[in-house]
């Protein structure tokens, strides 16, 4: 979560966010505006279950 997508994708990319550093160089592939911090957790937990990390997939093979 991130009001700031530019900076958040350029901190993975750069190896400042120890939990993502083996997984790197990110590409964005999809995102989206949550209006509630609540509704940003929820999502975020969407989008890291197994359903979740399949539509990714799907959508990251399309482009």
């Amino acid at each position: 979560m991130t009001i700031n997508i530019p900076d958040r994708l350029q901190r993975h990319n750069q190896g400042r966010e120890k939990t993502t550093r083996a997984y790197r160089p990110f590409k964005l592939v999809y995102s989206e505006t949550i209006d509630t911090r609540f509704e940003a957790r929820k999502r975020e937990k969407y989008w890291k279950s197994g359903i979740g990390k399949e539509k990714l997939r799907i959508i990251r093979d399309n482009l």
